[in-house]
């Protein structure tokens, strides 16, 4: 029997890991007959959410965006999506970013269907739209080579655009890839690993990392990771940009 008191969950207040072993679920009005599991949020000192959304066959989840934008990534599974009077059918890998004052809906069409959501209140830019259009995509191959290594791939999800204040983009290291430096930037992100395993480094402190587990980032906490293991490491992750 394994001891519960055990966790590679930390939260310190510049940088957490959350496991999934330590989920509790959450209920968001307009989301139903699905598991939502609230990951990063404004109550730990972020400025934005990021949530882990498991329905049933049966599952729906509708809304309209108000202040907040939200960005919808499909981790597993088949749904329907109507956002803003587009419609799509998602599988695996399929986003939709939604802009603010724009209705969504989507219904699940298998069991265990599994969507990531990154929600941020919309900052205005002067002469700028301030309501970018709705976007229906699915990431393709593992992007571009990352600052001359090979052995990292970065792939860019949202126009880089100054009426997009978010990014999202999905980064792979190949066993052995890592980051070339330390990085010490203003910007905020949370990630979530969609494949294999690594080390990362927060604030000169050391974790072991792996599929299914979130990270978030204050702004100004060094960050390093090395990919570990025989398969690509592979993450998804959010940042704020353009303000």
């Amino acid at each position: 029997m394994e001891i519960s008191a055990l966790t590679r969950s930390v939260v310190k207040n510049n940088h957490a890991i959350i496991a999934p072993d330590g989920y509790i679920n959450s209920c968001v009005p307009g989301w139903t007959n699905c598991t939502v599991n609230v990951i990063i949020n404004e109550a730990m000192g972020a400025k934005f959410s990021q949530l882990l959304t498991t329905l049933k066959s049966n599952g729906e989840i509708r809304g309209e965006t108000q202040a907040a934008q939200i960005f919808f990534y499909v981790v597993k599974g088949r749904c329907h999506a109507n956002v803003g009077g587009g419609e799509k059918v998602l599988t695996k890998g399929h986003y939709v970013y939604v802009p603010i004052d724009t209705p969504y809906q989507f219904n699940s069409e298998e069991e265990d269907t599994q969507v990531l959501s990154f929600h941020k209140v919309y900052e205005a830019l002067p002469g700028y739209s301030a309501h970018p259009p709705v976007i229906f995509d699915k990431s393709a191959g593992d992007g571009d080579t990352y600052l001359g290594d090979p052995a990292l791939r970065l792939q860019v999800l949202l126009p880089e655009k100054p009426n997009f204040d978010m990014a999202v983009n999905i980064f792979t290291y190949d066993p052995g890839g890592h980051l070339p430096f330390v990085e010490t930037h203003i910007m905020e992100h949370g990630l979530l690993y969609l494949q294999g395993q690594g080390i990362y480094m927060l604030d000169h402190q050391w974790y072991p990392v792996k599929k299914g587990d979130s990270i978030w980032m204050a702004p100004y906490c060094q960050q390093w990771f090395t990919a570990i293991g025989k398969e690509p490491a592979v993450y998804i992750y959010y940042k704020n940009v353009n303000r």
